[in-house]
């Protein structure tokens, strides 16, 4: 996914320590990379607007380094992560802690080291929706996630959608039920047919 990492650095002042904002985006529907399911299926995904908006609303998010959960850079609910949620981009800004992980997050993002975000999310029951489409001349499957869960978000250097079950089973629903429409066109040429007999 197309993402953009800045940081911003304050000054010291008598009463307030320095900061460091990391600031970021990821872009809505953006296709990702090509990946491959379970099954050995390729297809895209892409996030709509509004997608995590009722997550939002309801829960907290925590940012984590690399996805290691035992080093949490911040938090939506202690406001040092802060997430805006916009018609074409989820943007959040970062305030990074003076602890070690964080430490090495900034000097690993100031160097260039780390530039991707990766969203950890989960889809919602029926909160997505399937399609084909084609590219170079091969057919992919398209995922567009509608309504999922944000519980984390973390800088990292290899950016990536998590795989989950979910994905998987949806993608297998949609394929049945294409199945079952190509199978209904069939049976009605069938029974034309026989009319006509």
């Amino acid at each position: 996914m197309p993402a953009t990492l800045e940081i911003r650095e304050t000054e010291a002042t008598e009463t307030e320590a320095s900061k460091r904002t990391l600031s970021g985006s990821i872009k809505y529907d953006s296709e990702s990379h090509v990946m491959r399911d379970w099954y050995g299926d390729d297809f895209v995904e892409v996030i709509a607007p509004g997608a995590f908006t009722e997550f939002m609303r309801e829960s907290n998010t925590v940012s984590l380094w690399c996805h290691s959960t035992d080093q949490i850079l911040g938090n939506t609910r202690s406001n040092t992560l802060r997430l805006f949620d916009g018609q074409t981009e989820l943007r959040f800004e970062l305030d990074l802690p003076n602890s070690t992980w964080g430490n090495d997050a900034y000097e690993s993002i100031r160097r260039g080291d780390v530039d991707g975000i990766s969203f950890g999310f989960n889809v919602r029951t029926n909160g997505d929706r399937w399609s084909k489409i084609e590219r170079d001349g091969k057919t992919l499957y398209r995922r567009t996630v509608l309504n999922a869960t944000l519980p984390e978000i973390s800088p990292t250097p290899f950016a990536a959608y998590p795989e989950n079950e979910v994905s998987v089973r949806s993608l297998e629903d949609f394929k049945a039920n294409e199945q079952r429409a190509s199978d209904q066109v069939l049976k009605q040429k069938m029974l034309i047919e026989l009319e006509l007999i």
